[in-house]
């Protein structure tokens, strides 16, 4: 029987190879035996080890020392220990694209020891002692269907070089694990794929650019509501969403006017609040990690700076019909919500529209001198461009990877750009000074003045929008100061 350390603190450990997780475990013990905590959720996901979601637990038994489990590579993550004896593991990555594709990691494992390994990592044992058992915690069921989307490794590859403690030629093994493909010849295994919803709005537009730039789109799938109305639960059956690790959600109803008619009202509540409350159903049931983006809308504007738990207090239709869709996302266990205000993105937009009427001002020939912008809101812009960065940045993308290895704890995180509060009108005029110089043409007014001939419903807006990012920076993520980004367009 393996000499297990007792009283050891649990940590975790890197191996080398993204996403693949040693785990050191506290094993309590005396002459009569031990006791441990093998899966203990809330300290190992502290200490790095993702929080997946368990469906099924398997336990393998070999009677004899020297049987040797060849290098396979399955479509779940697992987390996998010894209950009695010891084994010899051997770890490599298959995962088509990965940084680390083709690199070894091996140690021993005994009750004191545990790994997790992420979907697309073949993993091997090698018994050292007779009667040897381990088990296997994995996030999805097993199926004859499933075992053909395996990829497999040659256990003897030279270019693995993996030092067996017991010789193939000594151990026992199948005879199938003996005849798989040398790493040059192996079929690495595809990355889940990502849906983007709303793909056609403006951080569509800038997720897709980002994927793009990174070339991660051979795994993303890209819709809108002309092919996937999301609020419509006969739509979901176009996706085999057992393919999909990850969804993130662009779509939204934003016309905050509007909403506050009969047809708008609807409208909202369709694409804000039904929708998510779907799409947020599905991901629970395939164990899918959902992306939804809020507003500052959910709050009342009372406070001068909200925080992430802030209680909801929307003021309009649409801030109820966002808020409604937060409350319904967050029931998902894999769920990121990324709140965020004053969205500059590709299309209609505020510095588009600001520096249209800059360079009409400018014009001797056109007879507008001044423009009227609202002085009693407050917040920061947020280019899409950064609040794409910051979702993939969540997700565990990094530079190099084609999918995650590093995710941020799930929850919400506010995510707007960094830099100074400022009122609409101060915007408008660094707007007027970057286009033409003429900043002074901008004349401030009260939200009440500058709506007071307004025809139709207006919405009651936020008076004050700025977020607090100290929880997306401790991620390691610092969103980008907005008046930079800004100057970057001039």
């Amino acid at each position: 029987m393996a000499d297990i350390a007792f009283e050891k603190d649990l940590s975790v450990a890197e191996t080398g190879i993204g996403g693949l997780k040693f785990v050191d475990l506290a094993v309590h013990g005396d002459s009569r035996g031990w006791f441990k905590e093998n899966w203990q959720r809330a300290k190992m996901c502290a200490l790095g080890v993702p929080d997946f979601r368990i469906v099924q637990n398997n336990i393998s038994y070999n009677e004899n020392r020297g049987v040797t489990r060849g290098i396979h590579a399955e479509p779940w993550d697992k987390f996998i220990s010894v209950a009695r004896g010891s084994v010899f593991g051997a770890w490599v990555d298959l995962r088509e694209g990965s940084a680390t594709y083709g690199k070894v990691y091996t140690t021993v494992l005994d009750p004191s020891k545990a790994i997790y390994v992420p979907r697309g990592v073949g993993n091997s044992f090698q018994a050292l002692e007779d009667g040897t058992a381990y088990t296997y915690l994995v996030d999805a069921h097993w199926s004859a269907e499933l075992k053909g989307t395996y990829t497999f490794v040659n256990l003897a590859d030279p270019e693995l070089a993996i030092e067996w403690p017991i010789p193939l030629e000594e151990a026992t093994v199948s005879e199938a694990d003996l005849n798989h493909p040398m790493l040059a010849d192996v079929v690495p295994m595809a990355p889940k794929r990502t849906l983007v919803t709303g793909c056609n709005g403006q951080l569509g537009h800038a997720v897709r650019a980002l994927a793009e730039e990174r070339g991660l789109t051979a795994w993303f799938d890209f819709c809108d509501i002309d092919t996937f109305d999301m609020s419509d639960p006969a739509a979901y059956g176009q996706y085999d969403w057992p393919l999909y690790g990850t969804v993130i959600n662009c779509g939204a109803y934003t016309a905050v006017d509007r909403a506050e008619t009969p047809e708008g009202r609807t409208a909202a509540w369709r694409a804000n609040a039904t929708g998510p409350a779907l799409l947020a159903r599905t991901c629970a049931e395939h164990g899918i990690t959902l992306v939804h983006v809020s507003s500052d809308y959910v709050f009342d504007g009372a406070a001068e700076v909200h925080t992430e738990d802030e209680p909801f207090s929307p003021l309009s239709v649409y801030g109820q019909s966002k808020a409604a869709g937060d409350l319904a996302v967050a029931g998902c266990p894999r769920h990121y919500i990324v709140r965020s205000s004053w969205v500059i993105g590709e299309g209609r937009n505020f510095v588009r529209t600001m520096r249209s009427l800059s360079d009409r001002v400018a014009d001797p020939q056109d007879p507008l001198d001044q423009v009227t912008v609202v002085d009693d809101q407050y917040g920061r812009l947020t280019f899409t461009r950064d609040m794409a960065e910051g979702i993939l940045w969540l997700l565990g993308y990094r530079e190099a990877d084609v999918e995650p290895t590093s995710p941020c704890p799930h929850g919400t995180y506010n995510l707007t750009g960094s830099g100074p509060v400022e009122s609409w009108a101060q915007i408008a005029a660094r707007v007027f000074d970057l286009a033409n110089g003429n900043g002074d043409r901008v004349a401030p007014v009260s939200t009440a003045e500058y709506y007071a001939s307004a025809e139709g419903p207006i919405a009651p807006r936020p008076e004050h929008s700025a977020l607090d990012l100290a929880k997306i920076g401790a991620t390691g993520f610092v969103p980008a100061d907005w008046t930079e980004c800004l100057n970057c367009l001039f």
